[in-house]
C-alpha cells in the first residue's frame, strides 16, 4: 500500500521490536518466499523480461531483492526492489540502494522513468507490499533497538534492510 511519510514513520516504530532485530516474532520464511516469487513473476510480466532475485538473505533484516534489468527500462538503468522481512516493507531504487538520494533524484537525473517507477509501485501495492521511500529510510534512526556496532550513523534502512 502507498502511504504518506507521516503514516509510515509510526508504522516503522510499531514494527521496531528490540527483541526481534533480524525478523519479526511471527516471521514465516515460506510466506516470504511465495510473496517474492509472486513479485518476480509480476515484474517479469510487466517488463516482458527475466528478472533476477536474491532470496533469504542471511544475517540481514532484508529478505531479498528483485532486479529489473536496465535493458528492460526506458532509461537503461536497472530497478532494484528490496524486500524486508518486516511486514512486507519494500524499497524501490534505481541502480542500487544509495546510488541516488531516492527515486525523485534518479528521475531528475534521467536515470529512472516515471512510468517504469509507477509500474513497479503498482505491482507492489497490488501484491500488498508497503512501499517505503528511500528518503524516509535514510532518516536518522531513533527507535529502541540496539543496532549493530559497525553502524556509525544508524538510520531506518539499517533497521529494516540492513545486516546484523
Amino acid at each position: 500500500m502507498t502511504e504518506s511519510e507521516a503514516d509510515l514513520l509510526p508504522l516503522l516504530r510499531e514494527l521496531d521490536d528490540p527483541q526481534w532485530l533480524e525478523w519479526p516474532q511471527n516471521y514465516d520464511r515460506g510466506d516470504s518466499a511465495v510473496r517474492i516469487g509472486g513479485l518476480v513473476a509480476r515484474l517479469e510480466g510487466d517488463f516482458a523480461t527475466r528478472c533476477s532475485a536474491e532470496r533469504d538473505t542471511q544475517d540481514s533484516s532484508e529478505y531479498g531483492r528483485v532486479v529489473v534489468p536496465g535493458d528492460a527500462t526506458v532509461c537503461g538503468t536497472r530497478i532494484v526492489v528490496c524486500v524486508s522481512k518486516f511486514d512486507s516493507l519494500a524499497l524501490v531504487c534505481a541502480d542500487n540502494p544509495g546510488a541516488f538520494l531516492g527515486t525523485e533524484e534518479a528521475q531528475a537525473e534521467g536515470e529512472l522513468d516515471g512510468a517504469d517507477l509507477a509500474k513497479v509501485n503498482r505491482a507492489l501495492v497490488e501484491l500488498d507490499y508497503v512501499v517505503v521511500a528511500e528518503e524516509l529510510l535514510e532518516s536518522d534512526y531513533d527507535g529502541p533497538s540496539r543496532l549493530p556496532w559497525h553502524v556509525q550513523r544508524p538510520n531506518w534502512w539499517h533497521r529494516f534492510f540492513g545486516s546484523f
